[in-house]
């Protein structure tokens, strides 16, 4: 297969870019600031159209992850730039894609598993799921995710493209041993004794193994009947307790130091990030992947931690 993946110089892109590579199909990745990699990179700005087109137009599957990082401030100029690089790279691509002769059978686009409001009482699929917006006591950065999240997928399905089904998918966090990545954030705390409880550790921590995430995707790719929305996550959240207790665990410690709710908002504020990305609960299942057979190599956190670390200390 020829795969694209616009945006795709990220830590999921690079999974996702590294995982076909591996398996003989060619990848092309549009970049903002290309650099050299095992797979071919093509600059692009997300705003204008311009040479990628070629490749899109020669390609059997778009994988769309282009956006601002998260990991900042939420200041009033970095939600400015989430929020734009995310809509207005939906909308090139969907006035590209529409006017193909040639277009991908697949685009699978973005989205997040925060979309969904802070549920601590049930789970949230993508049947009945709630999703979130202006819950009372909500932070106002907890609502800005939320509206970034549904205006992204409103500017991906706005649009007809006859020839290319679409999927969005609703991820939770993606954990590979990769330096820089979500994984080794958390490790981090672990390894410098500051591994305990995150706020009340009753909120829930949804996450997805890389392994799972890329054949997720090549499920999507194979299986006709899913377009519209898909939760990527295991089938077992837990709460952030029990999450911080297994890695601990699973790097070898037992003790990890608790951090308060205030130290939480505290040292994000010093970190330049935002709490949210730890204090919310998100208790998201992936109804749609098991309804049609999914069988996860990591449904359990324990043995996906202890997976991440043995790969980590060799990485």
């Amino acid at each position: 297969m020829k795969i694209v993946l616009p945006g795709g110089s990220g830590q999921v892109g690079h999974i996702l870019a590294r995982h076909f590579h591996a398996r003989g199909h060619a990848v092309t990745v549009f970049s903002r600031n290309p650099r050299s990699a095992p797979w071919r990179v093509v600059p692009w700005d997300g705003l204008m159209p311009g040479g990628w087109i070629a490749d899109l137009e020669q390609s059997d599957v778009c994988i769309n992850l282009a956006g601002r990082s998260v990991n900042c401030r939420y200041t009033a100029a970095n939600r400015r730039s989430i929020f734009e690089s995310r809509i207005r790279s939906t909308r090139l691509l969907n006035e590209v894609v529409a006017s193909l002769r040639r277009a991908p059978r697949l685009w699978v686009n973005a989205s997040t598993a925060t979309i969904y409001r802070h549920a601590l009482d049930r789970a949230m699929n993508e049947t009945d799921g709630e999703l979130g917006g202006n819950e009372p006591g909500a932070p106002d950065t907890w609502n800005f995710s939320i509206d970034v999240a549904k205006g992204w997928e409103e500017a991906f399905f706005s649009t007809a493209t006859p020839l290319t089904r679409k999927v969005a998918i609703r991820s939770a966090m993606t954990f590979s041993p990769d330096r820089g990545g979500v994984f080794d954030a958390f490790l981090g705390l672990v390894r410098h004794g500051l591994g305990g409880r995150q706020g009340r550790g009753t909120q829930f921590v949804s996450w997805i193994h890389e392994a799972d995430f890329c054949r997720a995707v090549e499920l999507l790719i194979a299986r006709e009947e899913f377009d519209g929305v898909v939760n990527f996550a295991s089938p077992n959240p837990l709460p952030n307790g029990d999450f911080m207790r297994a890695l601990r665990e699973a790097w070898g410690i037992h003790i990890g130091l608790p951090t308060a709710g205030w130290m939480m908002e505290a040292g994000a504020w010093l970190m330049r990030t935002e709490s949210e990305l730890v204090l919310k609960s998100r208790r998201v299942v992936p109804g749609r992947l098991l309804a049609a057979g999914f069988q996860f190599l990591f449904p359990e956190w324990p043995a996906a931690a202890r997976d991440l670390v043995a790969r980590w200390r060799v990485g």
